[in-house]
């Protein structure tokens, strides 16, 4: 029974004490990874990517479209609408968040 008591006791204090420390991590963590994101050279590349991304995505839209033709799906065709429209009235976020800037 005093082997079980000291086993029982010291698990307790191990993790006490460990998420104390994982605490103290994470929180050092988010702020690194908070910094990261506020740095305005990682925003311009984020931005960069999620243009080129919805470029390319616009091109193979076109390349499907091409060969597909009228059996693309009435939800896609009216999603990519959508987008174009809002992207041509200079809209100020996609649904990522992130902005044309």
């Amino acid at each position: 029974m005093r082997y079980r008591l000291t086993f029982v006791a010291g698990l307790a204090a191990g993790y006490v004490l460990g998420t104390k420390a994982g605490r103290e991590r994470y929180e050092q963590l988010k702020k690194s990874a908070r910094q990261v994101a506020q740095n305005p050279a990682v925003r311009n590349t984020a931005e960069s990517a999620a243009q080129q991304g919805r470029h390319f995505a616009d091109k193979a839209y076109h390349v499907v479209s091409d060969k597909v033709g009228d059996r693309m799906p009435d939800s896609v065709t009216q999603r990519v609408r959508s987008l174009r429209e809002r992207n041509a009235h200079g809209a100020g976020a996609d649904d990522w968040g992130t902005s044309n800037t």
